[in-house]
């Protein structure tokens, strides 16, 4: 069996680490949109304009299910994506949803994600309508500071004190992770926010999946990328944990 990941850039790696986990014999091809993220600024026809095309791509490689890695491009271009598409196609804002729910004690609850993602409101009005308090807000600087390679120190530290202070007077005991580059901080998020839940979307997701995927294949990996940035494949081996050829998606270079 044959799935395909794609995200805005890297942070689907984190994803596709949990798939690989989960699913050891899979065949896996990725795609990472680096030439044009982050996607959380874009309009949503631009954001749904690219994930048409990253779907497009993998589909090339005869995937049996889809995973739409990136929270930004699951708001707004999923069920486009369902509807365009003749095979499943997974988010990561349900399963992330789901798993805030069940962890919860208070049903307090706040998300952090790109611009595009909290103006969507699709976490907000699932979790509301699940009875929750909800505090939402847009983090932009963390994709930037993941994609340079800074996930602690100094610098990390602020920018998160920047936006999570209104958090900490809050009565808030679960955080959802909105971005799939956002693990990658989840140390410092922690830290910083002491006896909160930290929910990241992708173990929900591997649950949800779960049913769909039947763990055969010859283990395949294949990672494609529209632009190759020198920190490129050393951040790769840091999320995967080794090193892996690299690709060039021909189909999007040009776009």
């Amino acid at each position: 069996m044959k799935l395909g990941v794609f995200d805005s850039g890297v942070g689907g790696l984190t994803v596709l680490k949990e798939i690989k986990k989960a699913f050891p014999s899979l065949d896996l091809v990725y795609l990472g949109d680096t030439a044009r993220v982050p996607y959380g600024g874009k309009s949503k026809d631009t954001i749904i304009r690219y994930s048409l095309e990253c779907a497009e791509f993998l589909i090339r490689f005869d995937i049996d299910l889809l995973v739409v890695a990136c929270n930004t491009a699951s708001s707004y271009a999923l069920d486009i994506l369902k509807k365009e598409l003749g095979i499943p196609v997974f988010g990561v804002i349900k399963p992330g949803v789901r798993k805030a729910l069940e962890v919860s004690k208070n049903k307090v609850i706040g998300v952090i994600g790109t611009k595009s993602t909290i103006k969507s409101g699709v976490y907000q009005r699932s979790l509301m309508e699940a009875g929750s308090v909800v505090y939402a807000k847009a983090c932009p600087l963390f994709v930037p500071l993941v994609e340079e390679g800074l996930t602690h120190g100094d610098i990390v530290d602020k920018v998160v004190d920047f936006y999570l202070r209104d958090f900490k007077n809050t009565q808030m005991d679960t955080l959802i992770l909105g971005c799939t580059h956002y693990p990658l901080l989840a140390e410092a998020i922690k830290n910083y926010m002491g006896d909160v839940q930290i929910v990241d979307s992708a173990s929900a997701l591997v649950e949800d999946i779960s049913s769909f995927v039947k763990n055969e294949g010859t283990s395949s990996l294949r990672l494609f990328f529209t632009d190759h940035s020198p920190s490129l494949e050393s951040f790769v081996e840091y999320v995967l944990g080794e090193r892996y050829k690299l690709e060039i998606a021909p189909m999007l270079c040009s776009l």
